[in-house]
């Protein structure tokens, strides 16, 4: 049996302690970005957690227990389920049109074209925007008298629509802005996913004879479906996310046709102040998104081709 020698004794305790201090030096690197998560993201999920099964108005010491209580009165709610039907309309309505939209266009930027990036930094400016500043934006464009879009319409003789105080127009001029607004993302995902496809495949199709058409549905799109398949769930989940536009434009209104699910957890925690049912609300949330992304990654993810 070989012993170890005084040196390598040493040696070995000096590359523990040098270890150590590794291993402190990067946890004090590292603590204040763990205090800041820590104390802006684990604290209010699992404080939101605990309020869910609790009344609390903020404003009294007492947090009285009340278990499930928020979520059966949730579930039996009507307003929810109404909520939950406008926040699947805007979902509805957003992503399908901004994935068309936003494909399209980088389709068409993808080629050659006179003026693409300039084109493309036109079409990204309103993500970076804040969505305050273009809520109200869009407010002056919907303006029932002066507005940009109904002027348009008198061009052609079409009446003027009071686009935020309208229930059956409301909802279509947040899916509007919602599509102006984001698709500028899937735009650039979509223009990098095209990028990635190797032209020796559109190289051999068109020596079998395949025309644009053809080449778009048995090439492009399969090859594609990776970036379609993400930006599907990732637009989904932002669309049920909705907050601001909502908040500034139509505040929920008119007759709560354009109340989606994050103002409404937003009135009952800071306009009626129920804290414990709006947490409820928030995990429902939550339960819904994942769910769905349960789902699209089941059923979707056979479709997806790798190339």
């Amino acid at each position: 049996m070989v012993k170890a020698t005084p040196h390598a004794d040493q040696h070995q305790q000096s590359r523990r302690a040098r270890e150590r201090k590794d291993i402190i030096a990067g946890v004090l690197f590292l603590s204040p970005t763990l205090l800041v998560f820590s104390l802006f993201v684990v604290f209010p999920v699992v404080f939101s957690f605990f309020l869910s099964f609790h009344k609390w108005n903020m404003f009294s010491a007492e947090q009285a227990f009340v278990g499930f209580d928020n979520y059966a009165a949730i579930l039996v709610n009507p307003e929810f389920w109404s909520v939950l039907s406008n926040t699947a309309l805007y979902t509805l309505g957003t992503v399908p049109l901004n994935m068309v939209i936003a494909l399209a266009a980088a389709y068409v930027l993808n080629k050659k074209i006179i003026g693409r990036r300039i084109l493309r930094t036109a079409f990204f400016l309103p993500v970076v925007m804040s969505p305050v500043a273009a809520a109200v934006i869009w407010r002056w464009v919907y303006e029932p008298n002066f507005g940009l879009l109904n002027y348009g319409l008198s061009v052609f003789g079409i009446p003027s629509v009071n686009w935020l105080n309208d229930p059956t127009a409301a909802m279509f001029a947040l899916i509007l802005m919602g599509v102006w607004k984001s698709f500028g993302v899937n735009l650039v995902l979509f223009s990098a996913g095209l990028q990635g496809i190797p032209e020796q495949y559109y190289e051999a199709a068109q020596i079998d004879g395949a025309g644009k058409v053809r080449q778009f549905w048995n090439i492009t799109l399969p090859l594609l479906s990776p970036t379609t398949f993400f930006i599907l769930v990732m637009s989904i989940i932002s669309s049920f996310q909705v907050f601001d536009t909502v908040y500034v434009l139509t505040s929920g209104g008119p007759l709560g046709s354009t109340k989606v699910l994050v103002f409404y957890l937003y009135e009952n925690a800071f306009k009626y102040f129920e804290m414990g049912y709006a947490s409820a609300v928030a995990y429902l949330l939550f339960a819904i998104v994942f769910v769905l992304t349960l789902v699209q990654v089941k059923y979707l993810r056979g479709s997806v081709h790798y190339g």
